[in-house]
């Protein structure tokens, strides 16, 4: 210990700083007694013996009026601003501590003195902080970290006050190509050496490319950002806290960074997170927004759970138990719980105690791919496996008729998209997602003060809806007792004329917030006005002229005639007979 104190922190260059400060000294532009800063000469401040040995307490002196502002370099990484300050000089070493003075025109004068520190505040070294870095005093060559690159965020931008990437997070490996997945930093206590290797390239964003260390951009990931040709020198680094608050700084000649130059306003990086094997920071960027890098340990295999999922057939028809089998959990980790979804479009489960066991029935009969997510204090980890379902279940209800494709369930089908007419139509949470309908998106209708607003779905050119076949449209609603939901077929050649060729059913909803399966069968019903001439008939699925190559969209309306107030329903799975020329509405 003693040796290394000796020979390493004698000429430590910057340590841990605590500040407490007061707010900068500013003055109103008319209280100015004199248009520019003081000079050297004119300005005084003290140094006196804080708390204990290595605390000093730092007082302005300098006769000042109308100054902007009192800002403090340490000489070891750390600053401050106004008039009094508190700095930290754990390590031995000479530190020049300067005071610098801005006046409102811009310029400014600085006073330097020097502070000799020869005594050494271990519980520093002992510094837990300190030493996940570094590995500190019993890791003479340091840690080298790498950019965590398998793990989404490991780059992230959000705004300068927040606190995690809300605005954009890097995917896995998204930044490949650009020169910073290969870079390595390297933390040494000794010196507080930080090494920062990048194989000569290293990525730039857009506006730091002018600076003159850097040569040959190359363009990379599709913006303005490039890979350049750079060589870093040796650089040091300095562990501050302020507030609670950990920060990294870092100090060279040329740029230092972790792996993107995000030009960080005084090379310093804020510690949002740190463990022995993992690291995240974040700095202010010369851009002005915040900016997120997620380091790991080089070398470092991440802690893997094992387990195996187990489905067996439950009690009653069609119902199945998942639980886990030989878990294996490392040393040192945990298991929060687990998550199973049964691929058949119904509600995520989950159990918090990863020894229990989760059952689901399923209504429909198919292969479902059952998708179980194990959670741990070492990440998620998935398995899958298939069940065979062989029968639908007995109060299944069949939905999906002979010669009927589904136009849009909001998830995963859509033959053509549902637009609202003067009202508003969202996709959205499925609001219950039990039996009949567990889809996990929805459409949500709304509309205001207004007649005949309507949710529509229209065919594209060229196709139209066949009722030989088969005449029956389905829907599922969701909304309040009493409403009405009507379904109008319309041909839209017809322009402003096309409401005279409509054929329609209403339904009325029968209970308050359930879903319920609703048919309409356009067997039988009429269409048009006979006093239109030539667009009617009384069965638009007997009459040639109505029942193929002429209805091209579907109109859904909640309580059509009423045009005041506020009305609001759910809808999904829009299905019915198939469209001439496309066998089904799944996309590939």
């Amino acid at each position: 210990m003693k040796y290394i104190i000796k020979s390493g922190f004698g000429i430590a260059l910057v340590v841990l700083l605590m500040l407490v400060s007061c707010d900068p000294n500013e003055f109103d532009k008319s209280d100015l007694e004199f248009s520019s800063a003081p000079t050297a000469e004119e300005m005084s401040f003290t140094m006196t013996q804080g708390d204990d040995v290595y605390h000093y307490n730092l007082e302005n002196e300098t006769q000042l009026s109308g100054i902007n502002t009192i800002k403090w370099n340490f000489g070891n990484g750390g600053t401050g601003e106004g008039n009094s300050v508190t700095a930290y000089f754990p390590l031995p070493g000479t530190y020049e501590v300067s005071l610098t003075i801005t006046a409102a025109d811009g310029s400014f004068g600085v006073k330097t003195l020097t502070v000799e520190q020869t005594e050494t505040d271990y519980a520093f070294l002992d510094s837990p902080v300190l030493t996940m870095i570094s590995g500190g005093v019993s890791l003479l060559e340091g840690k080298t970290w790498v950019v965590d690159s398998l793990e989404t965020a490991h780059y992230g931008l959000g705004p300068v006050g927040g606190n995690w990437t809300e605005w954009w997070a890097a995917t896995p490996l998204q930044k490949t190509g650009g020169g910073a997945y290969d870079d390595e930093f390297t933390f040494k206590l000794v010196d507080f050496v930080f090494d920062y290797a990048n194989n000569g390239t290293s990525y730039v964003l857009a506006f730091r490319l002018d600076d003159p260390n850097y040569s040959n951009p190359v363009p990379v990931d599709g913006d303005a950002d490039s890979r350049v040709e750079f060589t870093p020198t040796v650089a040091n680094w300095a562990l501050n806290e302020r507030d609670g608050v950990n920060y990294i700084s870092l100090s060279s000649d040329k740029p230092s960074f972790f792996g993107i130059d995000f030009g960080a306003v005084n090379n310093e990086y804020r510690i949002e997170s740190v463990t022995e094997y993992n690291m995240t920071l974040s700095c202010i960027g010369g851009d002005g927004n915040r900016w997120y890098t997620t380091l790991v340990l080089k070398g470092y295999v991440k802690p893997t759970v094992t387990y195996s999922v187990s489905v067996e057939a439950g009690t009653g028809p069609n119902a199945y138990v998942v639980s886990l089998a030989d878990v294996v959990i490392p040393a040192g980790n945990s298991v929060s719980g687990y998550t199973v979804d049964f691929g058949d479009g119904s509600v995520v489960m989950e159990e918090g105690d990863y020894t229990a066991s989760i059952e689901h029935t399923y209504m429909r009969k198919g292969a479902y791919n059952v998708k179980v997510v194990v959670m741990s204090s070492a990440g998620d980890f998935t398995a899958s496996q298939i069940v065979d379902i062989a029968e639908h279940h007995p109060d299944y209800v069949e939905f999906i008729l002979d010669e009927m494709v589904m136009y849009n369930d909001f998830s995963e089908i859509e033959l053509a998209p549902v637009l609202g007419e003067n009202c508003a139509v969202n996709i959205v949470d499925n609001p219950d997602a039990i039996y009949p309908n567990r889809s996990s998106k929805v459409a949500f209708y709304s509309k205001e003060n207004n007649e005949w607003a309507n949710a529509n779905l229209k065919l594209s050119a060229g196709f139209r809806f066949d009722l030989r076949l088969q005449s029956a449209f389905k829907l599922k609603v969701y909304g309040k007792a009493g409403d009405a939901v009507l379904l109008k077929l319309e041909n839209t050649d017809r322009g402003g004329n096309a409401w005279q060729t409509g054929v329609e059913l209403t339904y009325t909803i029968q209970a308050d917030d359930t879903w319920e399966v609703v048919e309409y069968d356009f067997a039988g019903v009429g269409a048009g006005f006979d006093w239109t001439g030539d667009i009617f008939t009384g069965d638009v699925t007997t009459d040639d002229n109505f029942n193929h190559d002429f209805y091209n969209i579907i109109r859904i309306m909640l309580n059509p005639g009423v045009g005041t107030g506020v009305h609001e329903f759910y809808f999904d799975e829009l299905a019915g007979p198939h469209v001439e020329g496309i066998k089904s509405g799944r996309l590939n």
